[in-house]
C-alpha cells in the first residue's frame, strides 16, 4: 500500500502535471480539510462508487456525488471523509488544462464536482471497470494516462491567458496586474472574461490564490513563523491582511493551519 505517482509525457503534460494513486489503509480520523489548489483534479474512487464531501459549518452536510468526477477549479478549502479515501486515482490538471481537455467552460464548473459520465459518456464507467480489475499501480497509471491521451485535445488557450498565467507564475507575491495587462495588450474585461471560462475564474481571484499557496508553501515545515514577515515577503498589506487571505482560501486561521499540519500540506486531519 503506497502513494504512487506519474508525471505524465508529451504532449499530455501541457495539460495535466501528474497522475497519482493512493492506496492506504483507513485514516484515523473521519474528515480532512484539503486546501484548494490551481487547476480542476480528476477523480475516480475504486473503493466506493461515490465522492463525499461535507459543508463547512458546523452540521457538516454531506453532499454526495458519483465516484468519478471532475473536480472544478476552487478557490476555498473541501472536507472530505476519509472513510473512501482508501483506493482512489487522481489527475491534476495544470491550470486551463482541463477546459481544452474537456472542452467545457471552467467558471461554469468552478466549487463543483462533475460527473464524468457526463461529460464521457459510457466510457467513464469502462474506465473505472479496468481499473478496478488492474492490480498493480504503475499499469493503472499507465491505463488512465493511455485514455486521456485517447481523448487529448491540444490547449488552445488564448495567447492573453497564457502570458497571463505565466506572468503570474513568475510573481505570486504580485498585488496588482496593472503590468500584466499592459503586457497582454487587452482590456482588463476581455482578459477577466477569456481567463474565466479557461482556467475557473479570474485574474486577480488566481494571483491571490498563487500567493496563499506561496505562504502554505515557505511555512508549512517550519517550526516557527514570523508571520509578519511572511506578510511582508508575500506582498501583503500586513500580517491581517495575510491572516483574512488564509482563512478566505483555507477556511481556518494561519495558526490553526499549524497547530493541524499532517503529513501532507494539503491535507489537515480533522476530528
Amino acid at each position: 500500500m503506497a502513494l504512487h505517482q506519474r508525471l505524465p509525457g508529451p504532449p499530455l503534460d501541457t495539460l495535466v502535471e501528474k497522475l497519482w494513486d493512493w492506496c492506504m489503509p483507513p485514516a484515523p480520523h473521519r474528515y480532512e480539510r484539503v486546501l484548494p489548489q490551481p487547476g480542476a483534479q480528476l477523480i475516480i474512487n475504486l473503493f466506493e462508487d461515490q465522492t463525499r464531501v461535507y459543508t463547512d459549518d458546523a452540521e457538516r452536510r454531506c453532499l454526495a456525488s458519483p465516484g468519478s468526477v471532475l473536480g472544478g477549479p476552487r478557490l476555498c478549502s473541501q472536507i472530505i471523509d476519509t472513510a473512501e479515501q482508501i483506493r482512489v486515482m487522481g489527475v491534476v490538471f495544470r491550470p486551463g488544462g482541463a477546459g481544452a481537455l474537456t472542452g467545457e467552460d471552467m467558471a461554469a464548473i468552478a466549487e463543483r464536482d462533475v460527473d464524468l459520465a457526463g461529460l464521457f459518456g459510457g466510457h467513464a464507467g469502462a474506465l473505472r471497470q479496468r481499473l478496478l480489475e488492474t492490480a498493480e499501480a504503475g499499469e493503472r497509471l499507465m491505463l488512465l494516462e493511455r485514455w486521456l491521451h485517447e481523448r487529448l485535445r491540444m490547449p488552445r488557450l488564448e495567447a492573453c491567458v497564457a502570458h497571463a498565467l505565466a506572468w503570474l507564475e513568475r510573481t505570486p507575491q504580485a498585488a496588482r496586474i496593472g503590468s500584466l495587462l499592459r503586457e497582454s495588450g487587452v482590456s482588463e474585461r476581455r482578459l477577466a472574461r477569456l481567463f474565466r471560462r479557461q482556467v475557473g475564474y479570474g485574474p486577480k481571484q488566481y494571483a491571490r490564490l498563487l500567493r496563499f499557496r506561496a505562504v502554505v508553501t515557505r511555512v508549512y515545515g517550519q517550526p516557527q513563523v514570523d508571520w509578519a514577515g511572511v506578510a511582508a515577503d508575500g506582498g501583503y498589506c500586513d500580517q491581517a491582511h495575510l491572516a483574512h487571505e488564509f482563512r478566505r482560501f483555507a477556511g481556518i486561521t494561519p495558526s490553526a493551519f499549524m497547530a493541524r499540519r499532517g503529513p501532507y500540506p494539503n491535507h489537515l486531519p480533522l476530528d
